[in-house]
């Protein structure tokens, strides 16, 4: 199998991994005290926590696949740093606005808008690439 290096994919997915198991250790620590070891046992902060989190993972999968095939097929450095910081400055705010509120917040739907942009903006990047490779076939 041949080695096909993503520095720019790497360096993001390293970075919100680190995110992910920080939002992980917020179950946690709200799953210790409020003393439940499955789903949220109708406590609010832990409820808030899991969602958070799981958010979290809905998301950033998919978007951590599409900047993965950008990269492969050749984007530019800028580009992947673009995807990379919108990617991460969005789940921060989602998370931060998710956390701190029930409601709607300026900040989780930043985050949100965010969080749609990258993989819009990476979704049509890869359907262009393709484009340019069915026209050199």
């Amino acid at each position: 199998m041949a080695n096909i290096p993503l520095p720019m994919t790497a360096l993001y997915a390293g970075m919100l991994g680190l995110m992910l198991v920080a939002l992980g250790l917020m179950v946690v620590r709200q799953r210790y005290r409020a003393r439940v070891g499955l789903f949220d046992g109708g406590d609010l902060q832990l409820g808030r926590a899991i969602r958070v989190h799981g958010n979290f993972c809905e998301y950033l999968p998919f978007a951590l696949i599409l900047m993965a095939a950008v990269e492969i097929n050749g984007a530019p450095d800028w580009a992947l740093h673009g995807i990379g910081v919108v990617l991460i400055v969005a789940r921060l705010l989602h998370a931060y606005g998710l956390w701190r509120s029930d409601g709607p917040s300026s900040a989780r739907f930043a985050g949100t808008v965010g969080t749609f942009l990258v993989i819009a903006t990476a979704a049509v990047y890869a359907i262009v690439q393709y484009n340019g490779y069915v026209r050199a076939i």
